[in-house]
């Protein structure tokens, strides 16, 4: 698998697995099946609310010597509710998760809200019914906090997602310990381009969450469209006998950014991975730039009351 090497030395599989919207049921076989298509990268989260079930799945790999643990590159991320219990929270994670470290802890989303229990990943809402945003915490504060866990040992490396230049700019400037990732939704219809070359510019290695712009998920969720029915990536898979997702996570790919596409079917999770035997002409990755629609489908302002993106 290749890798990309982050800002401390570590290095991170360009593919990953993204396990969120996971049923507990059938975490087991898609992990399991995961690691023996040759994935060694598992993006997950608090939020998500099956870290428990990656947790057995990734036990039972390591129990019956499918892979050994130093093998596996395991994210998680500290949800909103915990940005005041950054230690309790990540020490939650690796319970759940049955490690010892983590290979990334990203700050989840740029926002403190009420906390409400370490580990309980809601999104309290206050008496008007907008997130209950909590505004005596300040991110550097909750950075510095991240810090401490990598002196601990609890944790290789740390990271920022959804945030953007003057969030990333700021973090960049307070932080003793450099984000080595900064986790955004990126795809041929949303390519932010300013950021991840922004990010890439100061050493910090973008992820693209959401590199298929979402796909049939987001479209149940937040009622969005996907980039994979577009007409110019159809027409370059086309050319090259690859899916529109393929040609989606290959353009991802030779941008330098990570990719973490998520499925739950085993045909997709081996279509996901076979993206290294071809590589997109300079004139196609031009014409994938004509497609760009500023099109955000990760819309968490439906549940939270308030629009964080305005």
């Amino acid at each position: 698998m290749a890798a990309i090497t982050l800002n401390n030395g570590y290095k991170m599989p360009i593919i990953g697995l993204g396990v969120w919207r996971m049923e507990g049921k059938d975490i087991r076989d898609l992990i399991i099946n995961s690691i023996k298509l040759g994935y060694r990268h598992f993006d997950c989260a608090a939020d998500y609310r099956n870290e428990a079930e990656v947790g057995e799945a990734l036990s039972e790999a390591f129990q019956t010597g499918l892979v050994k643990r130093e093998d596996l590159f395991i994210t998680t991320k500290l949800w909103n509710t915990d940005h005041g219990h950054v230690l309790e929270a990540c020490q939650d994670s690796l319970k759940k998760l049955q490690l010892d470290y983590l290979d990334l802890y990203l700050v989840h989303f740029p926002v403190a809200i009420r906390h409400t229990g370490v580990g309980e990943t809601g999104s309290p809402l206050d008496e008007d019914g907008v997130l209950d945003i909590d505004t005596t915490i300040s991110l550097e504060t909750t950075w510095h906090a991240m810090e401490d866990l990598v002196s601990k040992g609890l944790v290789r490396s740390i990271g920022i997602s959804n945030y953007d230049v003057f969030l990333t700019r700021d973090c960049l400037a307070y932080s003793k310990v450099k984000p080595a990732v900064n986790q955004i939704e990126t795809h041929p219809y949303f390519q932010r381009d300013s950021l991840v070359k922004f990010c890439q510019k100061h050493g910090i290695c973008v992820t693209a969450h959401t590199p298929l712009g979402g796909a049939a998920a987001n479209t149940e969720w937040f009622g969005t469209v996907s980039c994979l029915d577009d007409p110019v990536l159809k027409g370059i898979a086309e050319k090259y006998k690859k899916t529109a997702a393929q040609i989606a996570l290959r353009w991802g790919i030779q941008r330098n950014t990570v990719v973490i596409p998520k499925t739950s079917k085993l045909e997709r999770l081996k279509e996901n991975i076979e993206v290294f035997d071809f590589e997109l002409t300079k004139e196609d990755m031009d014409l994938i730039k004509t497609i760009e629609k500023k099109y955000r489908t990760n819309q968490p302002a439906r549940f939270w009351g308030i629009d964080l993106y305005a």
